[in-house]
């Protein structure tokens, strides 16, 4: 039978990289032997081993290294990655290396390369000439451009936990209601005082429950402490937020009294003509039209705001990005100084962020269903955390615990 030696390095028992090997070895049919183990005797100390792994034939084998690598495995003697041309614009070649969104490097011509922007389901191009290895998705590739297939000469990072006590690890990506949320939220709090003061963003992913809950003043106060760099929503947040800020009503309902107003079910479409014949949110802003909430705040303080179409908008406002394939390249490309991204109360954009996010980018989901929780985490990482939650008291609480950080 086949067999191929790996080797493995790093924080191997804390942060569970050699368990997830041997998981994955079995879970493919696969056969292992450790050969050399040196485990570190201080927490700090980096731990080595040595595997001898075998499959049923080459093809199982192969397999078994993918899936081992993306645990951080590396084999040994490995030489270059195989490049193949994209037969068509928009088309990979066929055994293209799909990605994770851990950091990962590729060997071309003998020289280990980082792979620029590292994200999840993409391939990986590779620019010999210029030295240039990025990840990529179809609409991005181009008929020619080489691309990495196969398994051979890449290796990826595997996700190491954090030495010191740290919030996204401690709670791993469970998703009970029953946790102690006052403590999690503090310790969200102190991750986004400790973002701004690496110079990294704030990225906020909001739905319109947001609106809905009476929660769009804890966002605006958000904005205004300067925890908020970029927001990424769709037409309805935009929408039912400027309903608010000039009926004072979310689909038509009273945000002070609760209660449906008489034809109240007219004033979002009402807003949205209204800022149609402006030109927009910012136009809006300046003629006066718009004269507080979310979008607001963020015209008057610099926020960066993406709102990406759907089929079920209304309208939409003229500032709806409405080519889902643009929208989705205009995300990735703002989410490179991402240091922290907060997504409540909205699967799908959730979700589409997520997939456009390295590892490094911690992530904080908050939703009432612990299902958008879970299909969140189910492709997260250890710097992924959720909150089952209703929008209104978390973001009450997080910008209590700011606004009390900041008095200090």
């Amino acid at each position: 039978m086949p067999t191929e030696i790996v080797e493995i390095r790093g924080h191997l028992i804390d942060s569970l990289i050699l368990p997830r090997v041997i998981d994955q070895i079995i879970d493919l049919g696969g056969r292992f032997r450790i050969l050399q183990i040196d485990i570190g005797r201080q927490r700090e100390d980096l731990s080595y081993a040595r595997l001898e792994v075998e499959g049923e034939d080459q093809a199982a084998l192969d397999a078994i290294q993918t899936g081992i690598k993306q645990q951080g495995a590396e084999i040994t003697d490995e030489g270059d990655v195989e490049l193949a041309p994209a037969p068509a614009d928009g088309v990979f070649p066929e055994g293209f290396y799909v990605t994770t969104n851990l950091p990962t490097r590729v060997r071309v011509e003998g020289k280990w390369l980082q792979v620029e922007n590292p994200r999840m389901d993409c391939a990986i191009r590779v620019d010999p000439a210029g030295g240039q290895v990025r990840t990529v998705r179809f609409p991005e590739s181009r008929r020619g451009d080489l691309f990495v297939t196969g398994h051979t000469g890449v290796r990826v990072a595997a996700a190491e936990r954090s030495l010191s006590r740290n919030i996204f690890e401690f709670m791993g990506s469970s998703v009970s209601s029953e946790k102690p949320k006052s403590a999690i939220i503090a310790d969200i709090a102190e991750e986004m005082v400790k973002t701004k003061a690496r110079d990294e963003e704030i990225l906020l992913v909001l739905g319109p429950v947001v609106v809905h809950t009476g929660a769009a003043p804890h966002i605006v106060r958000l904005i205004e402490l300067g925890y908020v760099d970029k927001l990424f929503s769709g037409n309805a947040l935009a929408v039912h937020d400027m309903e608010q800020a000039i009926f004072g009503t979310s689909l038509g309902i009273s945000l002070e009294e609760g209660l449906p107003t008489e034809r109240g079910h007219q004033n979002h479409m009402r807003v949205v003509n209204a800022v149609r014949r402006v030109g927009g949110i910012r136009p809006a802003v300046e003629s006066g039209l718009l004269a507080g909430g979310i979008m607001h705040a963020c015209v008057k303080h610099g926020v960066d705001f993406l709102l990406a179409g759907s089929v079920r908008d209304d309208g939409p406002i003229p500032d709806v990005i409405t080519d889902v394939v643009e929208a989705q390249l205009e995300m990735a490309r703002r989410v490179r100084d991402v240091g922290l991204a907060l997504m409540i109360g909205t699967m799908l954009h959730s979700v589409a962020t997520a997939n456009l996010l390295p590892a490094r980018v911690k992530v904080v989901c908050v939703d009432i269903n612990p299902a958008v929780v879970t299909k969140l985490l189910d492709r997260g990482s250890f710097q992924t955390i959720g909150l089952v939650s209703d929008a209104e008291p978390f973001l009450h609480e997080l910008v209590a615990q700011l606004e009390e950080k900041a008095a200090l």
